[in-house]
């Protein structure tokens, strides 16, 4: 590595004073959502568990997305390795929560150590990784340059960067340059992010443009009992889904359900909000739209009368995807940058999508030149493409065919991913 700059000591020294405060701050998030305060401890790099004996890769996320999208690879470097055990990291309850009802066999979850140097040492020493994985953007210097200096070979997997981090980044380049030259290996979702870390320095011999992690996801649990509940309240109504919405989004789905009630009076919508803690705004948006709702978090069933279903629980996506032939998928409406388009396509289902997708721009891209998917951009058109795929069955059922079909050529690519990344850890 290069040596350390300014920039970066005057981080260090920064992080190191705030330690505490940014502890209370996170600590009380958890302990908001019922986590223990033994685990809540595993912020300050307490570990909760003891260290597994043998070789230990380590893979540190954000948040759930990031953190459910190397499920399916730790799984299949288990099954490469009978041997090796492995430590996931993140920073959130929910993250947590959903790891935990997925863990891989010799697999173990804490919550993720704050980038302060006292911290970092109690978990460096504690775990004493033989390899570590960074997932998408998390970039925390301390992190990265503590576990460099204890050799360990480094990988940034999945990397994605918005374009306000990399004008950040570009402001300090050498010492990007610097943190960036603690990878043995760097894997980007696309040739945008891979073109910009080169850009803010890092090194284009360990830079290659890599596949969407999330697209080599397992499915969305399903549970069986539910979805038979679900599929018979449904019985022959026309339906579709909105899921991932975010505010705004709602109003112009729910001005599109409207005008599909038109001619399917029957018609259901189930509704699914990218942040369930919004439920009650949403349960008011549906009231003032004049239509009748049940809601899943208060345990209240789905009539013939309801035309609005409002799906506010958590864990229960993949039940919604599985009952629904077509889902629209929030977050694309307005520039927030679109959601995982693989868990709908897993499913089987066709997907609509708003333009603001730059987050998942390449694969919808592939996904629409095969016909698994199309775009919106309106509370017309949207209205529009649910008419033209409920009124004309095989129009369709080729599009769930084309999104199946594409989601299995994605999974199909997973020994690739394990098999480099292998390499990179220096796994024998």
């Amino acid at each position: 590595m290069s040596s350390p700059t300014l920039v970066y000591r005057l981080y260090v020294a920064f992080s190191n004073l705030v330690a505490p405060l940014a502890f209370q701050r996170v600590g009380a998030k958890l302990k908001a959502h019922g986590v223990p305060n033994t685990r809540i401890r595993e912020r300050q790099g307490i570990a909760s568990a003891a260290r597994p004996k043998g070789q230990m890769i380590w893979f540190h996320a954000a948040s759930v997305g990031e953190s459910l999208s190397i499920l399916s690879v730790i799984t299949r470097l288990g099954e490469m390795y009978p041997d090796l055990s492995f430590l996931i990291t993140s920073g959130t309850a929910t993250s947590a929560k959903l790891i935990s009802q997925r863990m891989p066999p010799r697999c173990q979850h804490q919550f993720a150590p704050l980038d302060s140097r006292r911290i970092m040492g109690r978990f460096l020493d504690h775990w004493r990784p033989d390899g570590a994985v960074f997932v998408e953007s998390e970039l925390w210097p301390q992190m990265l340059v503590r576990t460099r200096a204890l050799k360990v070979p480094m990988v940034l997997l999945n990397a994605r960067l918005s374009n306000n981090s990399v004008r950040k980044w570009k402001s300090v380049r050498r010492t990007a340059r610097f943190i960036l030259d603690a990878f043995d290996g760097i894997r980007t979702q696309n040739q945008r992010t891979a073109n910009n870390l080169i850009a803010i320095g890092a090194d284009p011999a360990r830079v290659r443009v890599g596949q969407n992690l999330k697209s080599t996801s397992a499915p969305l649990p399903v549970d069986a009992k539910a979805l038979s509940e679900v599929q018979a309240m449904v019985g022959s109504r026309p339906l579709w889904a909105a899921s991932s919405t975010h505010a705004g989004e709602e109003a112009i789905v729910l001005e599109a359900h409207k005008t599909l009630l038109r001619d399917w009076p029957d018609i259901c919508l189930i509704l699914v909000p990218r942040h369930p803690e919004r439920a009650d705004d949403v349960l008011k948006q549906v009231g003032d739209a004049g239509l009748s709702v049940a809601q899943r978090s208060a345990h209240q069933r789905l009539t013939n009368e309801t035309q609005v279903y409002l799906a506010d629980t958590l864990g229960e996506t993949g039940l919604w995807y599985a009952v629904s032939p077509l889902v629209f998928l929030g977050g694309s409406l307005f520039d927030i940058g679109g959601h995982n388009p693989f868990e709908v396509a897993q499913a089987g289902a066709a997907v609509l999508t708003g333009p603001h997708v730059a987050n998942f721009a390449e694969t919808f891209d592939a996904m629409a030149a095969v016909g698994a998917s199309q775009t919106v951009d309106s509370a017309g058109s949207l209205g529009q493409a649910v008419a033209t795929f409920l009124g004309d069955t095989p129009t369709l059922n080729a599009a769930k065919a084309a999104s199946a079909g594409f989601a299995q050529s994605q999974i199909d690519q997973l020994d690739e991913v394990a098999t480099d990344l292998s390499r990179l850890l220096h796994l024998s």
